[in-house]
């Protein structure tokens, strides 16, 4: 896809992350790996709903090289760990959900309960360990909790997830909201219970395979 489409894909998914209530006005950033150097990253500060196209930063995520004079997201360097550490992921997503935000202030690790949830996700839900948002050591934090799966808690802060493009990243934010949800109300009806951890890591394998195989197939010719 070309670098104009993907900076209005990018736009169109913090509008719709604001309508679905999963960050406010500027919060949460967004951004799409273009290469095997640089990603699309939204600018600091900047409301989705008045950003142009040519408003996306385009950087690469090894040097924190940018071009232009719009700063990128203070959390640049989440994206560009996960750009480093995980090959397959091409699009980075990090909201203030409510639910997933109450869990990460709770710092409680979500458990397998939920068949979509540990399909798309993976095993369990993590939380990273706390640390100041847009350091270094924040983004190590999250990309540890990240490992094997597609979203992380971020202590005390929001959340992060992850997809193979951004339309599965945005699902796994939908996913991950419910999740919390389920999992905080359980706990008002005696506590949650799990599916089996050999259970849950087999359903998100065979997602992952399938997923792959229909995005192949679907693929316009």
């Amino acid at each position: 896809m070309e670098q104009v489409a993907l900076r209005k894909k990018i736009i169109d998914a913090g509008i719709r992350l604001v309508n679905e209530h999963l960050v406010t006005r500027s919060w949460g950033n967004i951004s799409v790996r273009v290469n095997d150097d640089e990603m699309l990253i939204t600018p600091s500060g900047r409301t989705y709903e008045s950003l142009k196209p040519e408003e996306i930063v385009l950087m690469n995520y090894h040097t924190f090289d940018y071009e232009g004079k719009i700063q990128p997201s203070s959390e640049f360097y989440l994206h560009a760990f996960v750009y480093q550490q995980r090959k397959e992921i091409n699009a980075v997503i990090h909201t203030h959900q409510m639910n997933a935000t109450t869990v990460a202030v709770a710092r409680r690790e979500v458990p397998p309960i939920i068949d979509d949830m540990v399909q798309i996700i993976g095993p369990s839900v993590r939380v990273s360990k706390y640390t100041i948002a847009g350091t270094k050591k924040f983004a190590r934090n999250a990309v540890k909790a990240l490992k094997g799966r597609q979203a992380a808690l971020l202590a005390n802060h929001g959340a992060v997830c992850v997809g193979r493009d951004l339309d599965e990243a945005f699902i796994v934010a939908e996913v991950l909201e419910k999740a919390c949800k389920a999992f905080i109300e359980a706990e008002f009806l005696g506590g949650s219970h799990a599916i089996s951890r050999v259970t849950a890591k087999l359903m998100h394998e065979v997602y992952l395979r399938k997923y792959s195989r229909l995005k192949d197939k679907n693929k316009l010719s």
